[in-house]
C-alpha cells in the first residue's frame, strides 16, 4: 500500500498545497525535480512513430526499455526477420537518440510484446497479472491536439490518432494518458454570507492496484479509446457512483484541466492531462437525498456516507478502514490534504477547485502563481 505523501524536511500533517502540486507534478526532463532524486540523472529516449527526423514523439523510453527492444530485435534478425525498433543501437553519441517503429508495429504488435513481458514476469508491479487492466488507451501524434480516432475510409496520416496500447504498459514507453476527474459539490451562504463548500469525497476500495485506501475525487476514470471525454465520465459516473445518466448530462460542466508529469517512486514517468468537470448541486437541496447522493456500484470504492464522526480515521495513514467516504466539508478536505491522504492527482484537481471558486487566492497563498502554473504543466514536452 502506498504511504502518504512526505517530502524531504516536511511532516505528514503539514504539507502545502504547493507541495502537493509538486507531488504529482514531479517530473522534470534533463533537470532536476522538484525533489531530486538519483534517477534524474537518466536520459529518457524519444520514442517517435518513424525515423523520419520530423515524425511526432510518442513517448519516451527509460534505458532498461531500449535494452529489452533491443533484445526484441536481436530475436527477431535471430530468425532471420528485419529489426523492428529502429535506432538501436545507438551509435552517435553527438547526435539526439530517436528510436521508432515502422507502421508494421500496429497495436497488435505492441500488444503482443506487453503480453508477453507481462507472463515472463517482466515489470510486475506494472503490468504484471494484478496491474493488466486489458483497456486500450489511444497514442497521439500532438498529446496537446484532438482526440479522434479512425472511421470507414479515414486516411491514417489524416489523424492525430497514431495507435492503441494497453493502459497498464503506458508507464513502460512514457506515453500521455487522458483522464476524467469530477467532484460532485454543494456551495451555500449562511445568514451572514460566510460561504461553505461540501464534496462528496469517497475512498478508494483497499482492493485497488494503485493508492489503495486514499481518498478521491468524487467520480475518475481513465478515458479508453475511442469514446469522447463526457462519455467515458458519463459511464464513471455510472459505474462507480450510481449517478443517472440524465442528472449527470444535465448537471456536468467542463471546466478546465490539469496536466503534469508525474515519476513514480521506481522512476517511471507518467505524463497526464485530467479533464475536469463540476457537478454542482442546488443550494437548496438536500445533497444527502437521491439523485443526489451517489451510492457504490462497481467496488472502486469503499463506500459513500453523508456524516463522519472523526476526522481522525480520514487523515491517520494507520487506519485499517472501514474508511469513511462522506460529504465533506473544506477544512476536513483540507486536513486529508495535508496529512497526504488524498491520491496525488485527485489532490490537485481539488487544489484547482478551490482556485476556481475563489477559497485560494493571490491574497491568501504566498505560492498562488507557482501553483497555478503548475496545474497546468507541458511535461517538458519541447524537450523531449
Amino acid at each position: 500500500m502506498h504511504s502518504p505523501l512526505v517530502l524531504p524536511a516536511q511532516q505528514a500533517q503539514n504539507l502545502s498545497y504547493l507541495d502537493l502540486v509538486n507531488a504529482c507534478n514531479n517530473g522534470r526532463i534533463r533537470d532536476p525535480s522538484p525533489v531530486p532524486r538519483e534517477v534524474d540523472a537518466e536520459e529518457p529516449i524519444p520514442l517517435c512513430l518513424s525515423d523520419d527526423p520530423t515524425s511526432p514523439i510518442v513517448g519516451l523510453l527509460r534505458p532498461q526499455i531500449v535494452d529489452l527492444l533491443a533484445a526484441e530485435n536481436d530475436v527477431a534478425l535471430s530468425k532471420g526477420q528485419p529489426a523492428l525498433w529502429h535506432g538501436i543501437p545507438i551509435t552517435d553519441p553527438n547526435t539526439q537518440p530517436r528510436i521508432s517503429f515502422p507502421p508494421s508495429i500496429n497495436t497488435h504488435s505492441m500488444r503482443e510484446m506487453c503480453e508477453r513481458w507481462s507472463q515472463t514476469g517482466l515489470f510486475a508491479s506494472i503490468i504484471g497479472p494484478k496491474k493488466w487492466r486489458d483497456e486500450l488507451y489511444a497514442v497521439y501524434r500532438d498529446p496537446f491536439g484532438v482526440h479522434d480516432y479512425p472511421q470507414a475510409n479515414d486516411s491514417e496520416d489524416s489523424l492525430n490518432f497514431a495507435f492503441e496500447t494497453e493502459r497498464a504498459a503506458c508507464a513502460l514507453f512514457g506515453i500521455v494518458t487522458y483522464s476524467v476527474n469530477m467532484n460532485m459539490y454543494q456551495e451555500y451562504e449562511n445568514s451572514a454570507g460566510k460561504r461553505s463548500l461540501k464534496i462528496w469525497i469517497p475512498t478508494r476500495a483497499k482492493t485497488k492496484s494503485q493508492w489503495p485506501g486514499f481518498l478521491d475525487n468524487t467520480v475518475a476514470g481513465g478515458i479508453p479509446s475511442r469514446i469522447s471525454m463526457l462519455d467515458a465520465l458519463i459511464k464513471e459516473c455510472g459505474e462507480e457512483a450510481k449517478l443517472d445518466e440524465e442528472l449527470c448530462r444535465r448537471h456536468l460542466r467542463p471546466v478546465g484541466c490539469v496536466s503534469y508529469l508525474f515519476r513514480t517512486d521506481q522512476g517511471w514517468l507518467q505524463p497526464e492531462v485530467e479533464y475536469i468537470y463540476d457537478f454542482r448541486i442546488p443550494p437548496t437541496t438536500d445533497p444527502t437525498s437521491t439523485p443526489f447522493k451517489p451510492e457504490v456500484l462497481d467496488g472502486e470504492v469503499e463506500f459513500f456516507q453523508a456524516s463522519i464522526s472523526s476526522l481522525t480515521d480520514v487523515i491517520s495513514p494507520q487506519s485499517h478502514g472501514p474508511y469513511p467516504p462522506q460529504l465533506m466539508h473544506k477544512p476536513q478536505i483540507d486536513a486529508a490534504l495535508r496529512a497526504g491522504r488524498v491520491k496525488p492527482n485527485c489532490a490537485i484537481v481539488l487544489v484547482d477547485l478551490f482556485i476556481r471558486l475563489g477559497y485560494i487566492t493571490p491574497d491568501n497563498e504566498p505560492d498562488y502563481l507557482r501553483i497555478v502554473t503548475g496545474l497546468h504543466g507541458g511535461f517538458d514536452y519541447e524537450r523531449w
